[in-house]
């Protein structure tokens, strides 16, 4: 039984591994963190955790924290991560990541979209945990920088395209759109209620997100060569979920039914990513509470452009599930343990 810890519990992510670990038959968690509320039983947090999961919240000391676990989920800010993942890799325990500390191979490249990095010397030892492309490196590392939820959707997307050397890398073009658990559970005004129920608008206008830095790294090693994208994220008045619609330019011509069997075969055997048929979208109802990333592919007849949809549950596909996916490679479980849940509908 794998005793495992949770930096940073107090947050959505926090919440969701304690709801996925919980089913776990290999895991006991045995420590959750909160600065801010620590002493109380987490259920007091999140009352949907009563009477399945009262563990009390403790102040975040990494030495006797690493002394009690295996391994370790750091779901904290950025730059906060990067302050306790040092001592717990020198003690030889093995941490996934949430935050974006480790997410990008170039310091120079975070500190100009974060911060200055405390530790650069742990990043060419991080390994970006997106299953799909890189599972056999995820079952040797002992750190993994669990992806953001944009660019897994994203990623996971264009993956068959850029491969297949199918699409021009210069073309490419993300309209994305979030529900609000996506900001986090801090108190901002403009995730207020009344400031987001009724609207729906897009933020981080003109190539500003924090997400497109790994993005464009991740999408520049597929193509095999740097490229850039035009993105632009939404802010939907829903709960959870991410839907990106991809467009793109074809290096040649193509078929939509063809590359919906370009996508079966690139994604054939894996356990949490639907293709769908010719003809179908995705949606995010049908991902809700999952770990699964549905995927459609089609061709605008008109334009010549590629078009690429794509859905997942922000807080499981794009944070929690992928980091428990992540987990369960590195431990040698089999990859679904846990996670071979269907979605919730409606």
């Amino acid at each position: 039984m794998l005793k495992v810890a949770i930096v940073g519990a107090s947050g959505y992510t926090g919440v969701e591994l304690l709801r996925l670990l919980h089913s776990h038959p290999e895991v006991a968690v045995t420590c959750v963190t909160s600065e801010q509320s620590a002493g109380r039983p987490v259920s007091d947090v999140f009352p949907s955790l009563r009477g399945r999961c009262d563990i009390e919240l403790e102040n975040l000391e990494p030495v006797g924290i690493a002394e009690k676990v295996d391994i370790v989920f750091t779901a904290l800010p950025h730059k906060a991560a990067m302050e306790v993942v040092p001592t717990f890799l020198k003690m030889g325990k093995n941490v996934v990541d949430l935050s974006a500390d480790y997410r990008l191979h170039d310091p120079a490249v975070y500190e100009q979209w974060y911060d200055k990095h405390l530790n650069p010397e742990l990043l060419p030892d991080a390994v970006y945990g997106i299953p799909e492309l890189r599972r056999d490196e995820i079952k040797e590392a002992s750190l993994i920088a669990n992806p953001g939820c944009y660019p897994t959707s994203v990623i996971l997307g264009l993956a068959p395209l850029l491969k297949g050397k199918v699409i021009d890398p210069k073309s490419i073009i993300v309209d994305a759109k979030s529900g609000v658990t996506g900001a986090g559970r801090g108190a901002k005004v403009d995730n207020l209620y009344c400031e987001v129920n009724e609207g729906f608008r897009a933020y981080s206008v003109g190539g500003t997100h924090r997400h497109i830095p790994e993005i464009e790294q991740e999408l520049s090693l597929l193509a095999g060569d740097p490229l850039l994208i035009s993105f632009t994220p939404h802010l939907v008045p829903m709960d959870r979920g991410i839907l990106s619609t991809i467009y793109s330019m074809p290096l040649g011509k193509v078929d939509a039914a063809d590359l919906v069997t370009l996508y079966e075969a690139f994604y054939d055997g894996e356990p949490f990513v639907r293709v769908l048929p010719f003809g179908s979208v995705p949606s995010t109802a049908h991902v809700r509470g999952s770990n699964f990333c549905d995927i459609g592919i089609t061709v605008d007849q008109r334009t010549g452009r590629v078009i690429v949809v794509s859905a997942i549950d922000n807080l499981v596909k794009g944070a929690s599930g992928q980091a428990v996916q992540n987990m369960n490679l590195m431990c040698g479980l089999p990859e679904t343990l846990g996670l071979d849940i269907l979605p919730v509908f409606p």
